[in-house]
């Protein structure tokens, strides 16, 4: 533990940030598989409610500094490649 209390509070803002991070990657993920399971079934209409839901999410993270851009871009690129195949799949 820290002596100087400067550091001890620190410790407390990184612990504080380490939890509301992870709540938000936690999110995230979550929100990216509802997506994933509405494609899996088959349901165009609630495939794309739950885009949506997730792409805002995405843009949520990369502008508190969860997750980088282009790792973002990367992400949101490939469900909407996944979104497309599948509703012309299905028309």
């Amino acid at each position: 533990m820290p002596n100087i209390k400067s550091a001890e509070k620190r410790v407390r803002i990184s612990e504080t940030r380490r939890l509301r991070n992870a709540s938000a990657k936690s999110a995230l993920r979550t929100s990216i598989k509802k997506f994933e399971a509405a494609v899996t079934a088959n349901d165009v209409e609630l495939a794309q409610a739950t885009l949506k839901s997730a792409l805002r999410t995405i843009d949520k993270a990369v502008s508190k500094g969860i997750l980088h851009r282009n790792a973002a871009a990367r992400k949101k690129s490939r469900m909407t490649k996944k979104f497309n195949q599948a509703t012309v799949v299905s028309a």
